[in-house]
């Protein structure tokens, strides 16, 4: 992937996310006529991101403990979506391609098996404690 259709798709993503994360904001006290999760609709059953946007919103409001509770997925999502858009800005600035380098040597490690393997695993935890939760 040549580094701006990376850029562009992560800015994209990310430009996505932050509409999602307004609309879900401003729909939080009342009933949301869009549902997040396609998967808990059709199944009745969270996935393993289910309550990823209402962990969001706790954490913009300071509600750390309640948004690990809720999913601890939301703080890596938070992670993202402040840094990726300052690092591609940048980048574009200086003309440099840092991230599309972080990118790819991200891509390799996560390929190894051990790693592979413990992200599905944590991320098997993770829904199975949704499910517990009944999110």
């Amino acid at each position: 992937m040549t580094r701006n259709k990376l850029y562009l798709l992560l800015i994209s993503l990310v430009t996505a996310g932050y509409i999602w994360l307004v609309y879900s904001f401003k729909t939080v006290q009342d009933k949301p006529m869009l549902e997040g999760c396609f998967i808990k609709q059709i199944s009745g059953v969270p996935c393993p991101t289910c309550g990823t946007t209402r962990s969001v919103i706790a954490i913009i409001k300071g509600n750390y403990l309640a948004a690990l509770n809720i999913n601890p997925i939301g703080y890596l999502v938070i992670i993202i979506m402040l840094i990726v858009p300052v690092w591609i800005c940048i980048d574009w600035l200086l003309k440099k391609h840092t991230a599309l380098t972080y990118y790819k040597k991200a891509e390799q490690f996560i390929k190894k098996p051990p790693v592979a393997i413990l992200f599905i695993l944590l991320l098997i935890v993770n829904w199975i404690w949704n499910i517990y939760k009944r999110l």
